[in-house]
């Protein structure tokens, strides 16, 4: 086998920049769209009906959420300027988002949840601009606990949901319906593989409504009285500008979440890369994962402006794109086509907004699990060590405590409006302000930023010298400090050339931890800003290069430690030094 067969995706048949037949482009687009629109109708859904919504509007912001996905699926795919990916990554609604939209249309309705969608989507496009923004504080600590908290703040909402429906219907039907979905989607997600797992939420809905339509709890003729093709009709909400305490108290709630769900889709602009080109070592593009979470705003923006959930990027694209092997743009304005073009399908959407309140709290029991395992996995990415665990634990416990009034609740209720009161901004408040406690205790780090290459090593050899004397390190232990970051700089440097590289730069950090001094080594594009590399490096919560070995003899017999990650076109290089327990002692 030769080089470039060993190096290439076979599987892959068609790469974003290529055309592939336009039969093929809309039937792969179509399949897609067909796979995912259930999962965005049931989401506003779900938190129209646990919010008492009337109908009207219900019908209204599922077809905004549908059409608001199709405009963004297709912004994504065709990549323009500094807003989306260039890639087929697929828009969708947010479950992250339910706990905060439910409470959001109970406290002010639909302008208020319109109010802060919009507010909120500032978020994304700050951080398509200035990803290092957040680096230091939403650790995966932070973000993990926060996922795992929506599961908590949404519970109460779904035994609102659990009761017979509006003919007044069989009691059995409820709990039936309700256990059968859930039992059923569930039970398809532990064991069910390929079609199947992916089926698996609408087989179970399915199953769920069969059972409540044999008690009556079906509306069959608000699916009769419905047209097949229609012109939508808009009702946009409006927006509350009075920003009374109910603005103020869930504001932080859409902020965080708003985080989160862009990290995630930075996790799957980088994983759908993987899957498109035939040359496995192409460089990831740092720019197509900006332009995949400006789209996040954008499709936040007009989910506001409609006044219904917003959303964030979907990982159903990745293996989609594995299976069919077509990555080209023109499957992503396809799948982005069709998604509006269901929005003037009224019988089709009356078929899913006919489905009983009991089968949706099924659903939604299932993707609470989910979120819950998607923040549990956040946590213990990393490695969950003492402090972390401290924070997360302590985090954790303050916003399940303070949703549920097991601490002080008189109190925690009339402090800031009611701002503590949800699990979420409390726990997630908790974590922050632990997270932000152990930074400013820590020792503070000395940076450094230069050129790639053997003419770095006097601004480095200079730059340890300073770090030495500043933490009172002694000449000896400064030297040796020198002669490791050399052989690391050397371990970096590329076999083809021993000069400078001027496509890369390197950032450099020191500080000391204990009885060691670590040396951080980031060296990326020259074009990109190495802060923003390493915050998106940090902020990915999927699967990442393994750690290796630096294999030079003399750095080992320099260091206490050695790593070398690699990520996508990016090194990372860590040295520990060890140093004696007096602050002036050798190695």
């Amino acid at each position: 086998m030769n080089a470039t067969a060993a190096d290439g995706r076979a599987g892959v048949r068609y790469q974003p920049d290529e055309r592939p037949p336009t039969p093929l482009a809309l039937g792969v687009g179509l399949q897609l769209a067909v796979l995912n629109v259930a999962a965005i109708v049931l989401i506003p859904v779900v938190v129209m009906r646990a919010a008492g919504m009337n109908e009207e509007y219900l019908s209204w912001a599922v077809l905004a959420s549908v059409t608001a996905c199709g405009l963004a699926t297709m912004v994504q795919a065709v990549r323009a300027g500094r807003f989306g990916a260039g890639h087929v990554l697929l828009m969708g609604t947010s479950g992250a988002f339910i706990p905060a939209s439910i409470m959001a249309l109970t406290e002010g309705g639909p302008a208020l949840l319109a109010t802060l969608v919009v507010v909120a989507a500032v978020i994304p496009l700050l951080l398509a601009w200035r990803l290092s923004l957040f680096e230091r504080v939403l650790t995966p600590s932070v973000s993990g606990t926060v996922i795992m908290l929506i599961p908590v703040t949404v519970l109460p909402f779904v035994s609102g949901l659990l009761a017979t429906g509006p003919d007044g219907g069989a009691l059995p039907g409820a709990p039936l319906s309700f256990f059968a979905t859930l039992i059923l989607i569930g039970c398809l997600a532990l064991r069910g593989t390929g079609a199947l797992r992916l089926w698996a939420p609408v087989i179970g809905v399915v199953a769920g409504t069969a059972i409540a339509a044999s008690y009556g709890l079906y509306d069959v003729e608000r699916i009769a009285d419905a047209a097949w093709i229609a012109l939508p009709r808009p009702r946009p909400p409006g927006f509350d500008l009075e920003f009374g305490p109910a603005f103020w108290t869930l504001l932080p709630s859409f902020l965080l979440v708003a985080v989160i769900a862009s990290i995630r889709t930075m996790s799957s602009a980088v994983a759908i890369q993987r899957v498109s080109w035939r040359r496995s070592s192409r460089a990831t593009d740092f720019r197509a994962v900006q332009g995949a979470v400006a789209v996040d705003g954008v499709g936040n923006l007009l989910a506001g402006l409609a006044g219904t959930v917003p959303g964030s990027a979907t990982t159903t694209s990745v293996p989609f794109t594995q299976l069919t092997g077509v990555a080209a743009r023109g499957v992503g304005l396809a799948a982005g086509a069709a998604f509006i073009a269901f929005a003037f399908l009224p019988k089709a959407f009356a078929v899913v907004l006919a489905i009983p309140d009991p089968v949706f709290a099924g659903y939604l029991g299932v993707l609470l699990a989910m979120l819950f395992a998607i923040g549990l996995k956040i946590v213990l990415q990393g490695g969950l060590g003492y402090r972390d665990g401290i924070v997360v634990g302590l985090a954790f416990l303050t916003g399940v405590s303070f949703q549920y009034g097991l601490i002080l609740p008189e109190q925690v209720s009339a402090f800031a409006g009611g701002l503590l009161a949800n699990g979420m901004n409390a726990g997630g408040f908790t974590a922050i302000g632990l997270t932000l406690f152990l930074r400013l205790t820590e020792p503070r780090r000395a940076r450094i930023e230069t050129e790639f290459g053997p003419s770095a090593l006097p601004k480095i050899r200079e730059f340890l010298g300073t770090f030495a004397a500043k933490v009172g390190l002694d000449a000896e232990v400064a030297d040796r400090l020198a002669a490791a970051a050399e052989e690391a700089l050397l371990s970096l440097t590329r076999p083809e050339g021993s000069g400078d590289d001027p496509s890369r730069r390197l950032a450099m950090a020191a500080h000391r931890d204990k009885g060691e001094v670590a040396l951080e080594f980031l060296v990326a594009p020259r074009d990109e800003n190495l802060q923003d590399r390493l915050a998106l490096l940090s902020g990915e919560v999927e699967e990442t290069s393994p750690e290796r070995e630096v294999s030079l003899r003399l750095l080992r017999h320099l260091a206490s430690s050695v790593r070398h990650q690699q990520y996508y076109d990016t090194d990372i290089v860590t040295v520990r030094v060890a140093v004696s327990a007096a602050a002036g002692g050798g190695i």
